[in-house]
């Protein structure tokens, strides 16, 4: 799949897989690894915002995803995410879709608005809001109209 079909079709909370098609080489060759890594990985998308014009330069529409959290003692020291334009060269796959009826739990009220946490249900959520600071939190139900399509019409997630 294109970047155009995730900015499309990926409903907000999915876990996408990216590749740049290389076959991944042996453990044994640890930086070779960490470089494909780079280019072949997967995270929960967080964000998606349309183009934009900023000054004298357009930006192309492109979508974020939150690939890992590094940190010790229950404490994120470092949040990587990455970000995708629509004119990546990457291969992209939808490997899983959020759950129906969990609860997406957003930054801010927002067309920029940022996926935090993907809760299973609405307690799950209120209960996570209380240890987090997120004061203009917004709360969304992943609905069957948006995740189960691909379901109804017989396609897979990926």
């Amino acid at each position: 799949m294109s970047a155009h079909t995730i900015i499309d079709n990926a409903p907000i909370g999915s876990i996408v897989a990216w590749s740049d098609g290389t076959p991944q080489p042996p453990t044994r060759f640890k930086k070779k690894l960490a470089v494909w890594q780079t280019s072949n990985s997967r995270g929960r998308l967080i964000r998606k915002q349309g183009g934009r014009d900023v000054g004298n330069v357009s930006l192309s529409a492109c979508f974020t995803l939150h690939e890992a959290d590094y940190g010790a003692g229950g404490v994120v020291a470092v949040r990587v995410h990455r970000t995708f334009s629509l004119e990546s060269k990457l291969h992209f796959a939808i490997v899983e879709r959020p759950a129906i009826g969990s609860i997406r739990v957003f930054d801010r009220a927002s067309d920029d608005a940022e996926l935090v946490y993907l809760a299973t249900n609405e307690p799950d959520a209120t209960e996570w809001l209380t240890r987090h600071g997120y004061p203009d939190a917004v709360l969304e139900e992943v609905t069957a109209d948006e995740v189960g399509a691909d379901i109804i019409e017989g396609r897979t997630a990926a």
